[in-house]
């Protein structure tokens, strides 16, 4: 029943940032939220909380505009991904070229339907 209510009172804050609600029921409705997921002393409710604690800001941001940088990290992900499988290129214009090749939406559909 602990884990329902968290989630209810973290779906009203949600929504009153969505809305576009005022800066005090906003903190009213996130400290709420951290006292019930603290009083509750289970384990995963209290992650939860400092997870939404630690990175309040960035979820207010995202949930008032709808701006995410997925599309970055991303493209960071593949670069990583073919940094890896390169095993060191001596040659950075080589490097270059193959991280192009794979962030090019055409080379990764190719790829998608040919395995």
């Amino acid at each position: 029943m602990s884990a329902y209510i968290a989630k209810e009172e973290l779906r009203a804050l949600l929504a009153t940032v969505r809305v576009g609600g005022d800066g005090h029921l906003t903190r009213h409705r996130l400290n709420r939220f951290l006292a019930w997921c603290a009083d509750s002393n289970i384990p995963q409710l209290l992650a939860l909380a400092k997870t939404v604690d630690a990175w309040w800001p960035e979820i207010n941001a995202f949930v008032r505009t709808g701006i995410t940088n997925a599309r970055t990290e991303g493209y960071n992900r593949l670069v990583k991904a073919v940094e890896r499988s390169a095993c060191g290129f001596r040659n950075r214009e080589n490097s270059a070229r193959r991280i192009r090749f794979h962030c090019t939406r055409t080379q990764r559909a190719a790829t998608q339907t040919s395995c």
